[in-house]
């Protein structure tokens, strides 16, 4: 097991959770809620010691782990998780290519640390606040993410700020692999390692 492929799936499954709880949240309005505050937590910790630091443990990212081994396939929910980690890793090369969005990104992330003086990361407000991140920052990068649901749960409020607060976790996740080695070639010639390896992490948590 090399130390690269490691930290290159533990950032990919971190993609992967969040997508999968953008899917969750689509359809039924909720998610897991474990998972959920992870991927969360993930955003605000932009110093982390290692790349598992970012997610806490691997337990944290059973979803991800688990969508990654039996998710990205042909199915219709397959190939719609494999189209919103697509949209993820190209808004964030070109987010990557935009010094003045990165400024602003980390000062926005920075506004939000601040305000857990005030708020627990779960209250609407602080959803509010990451949802409205997303909005201003990522989304004017383009293209838009087109996420697929239940209409009439799509259609309420707090279901719109956990999904674009689950999209700003996933460009954070995004990030990450690309800075640990993660390539777009990587999901062609090197997901069967990925998978293998997510396989070996879900088998000792």
């Amino acid at each position: 097991m090399t130390n690269a492929l490691y930290n290159q799936t533990i950032a990919f499954a971190g993609i992967c959770q969040s997508v999968a709880l953008v899917q969750q949240v689509a359809k039924n309005g909720y998610c897991d809620s474990d998972a959920f505050e992870t991927s969360l937590k993930a955003i605000l910790n932009t110093n982390p010691a290692n790349t598992l630091d970012v997610y806490g443990n691997e337990l944290n990212l059973k979803v991800g782990l688990e969508c990654l081994v039996k998710r990205i396939d042909s199915t219709p929910s397959g190939s719609e998780v494999t189209r919103y980690i697509i949209s993820l890793l190209a808004l964030e090369r070109k987010l990557s290519a935009r010094k003045d969005a990165m400024s602003q990104l980390g000062d926005r992330i920075q506004m939000i640390e601040r305000q857990l003086d005030h708020f627990e990361l779960l209250d609407e407000q602080m959803l509010s606040n990451l949802a409205s991140v997303y909005l201003d920052v990522i989304s004017p990068i383009g293209p838009r993410i087109q996420v697929t649901g239940t209409p009439s749960v799509l259609q309420q409020t707090s279901n719109q700020y956990k999904v674009r607060a689950l999209l700003l976790s996933g460009i954070r996740s995004a990030v990450l692999w690309r800075q640990v080695g993660g390539k777009r070639r990587h999901l062609i010639f090197g997901r069967k390692k990925m998978v293998e390896q997510a396989q070996i992490l879900l088998a000792r948590i």
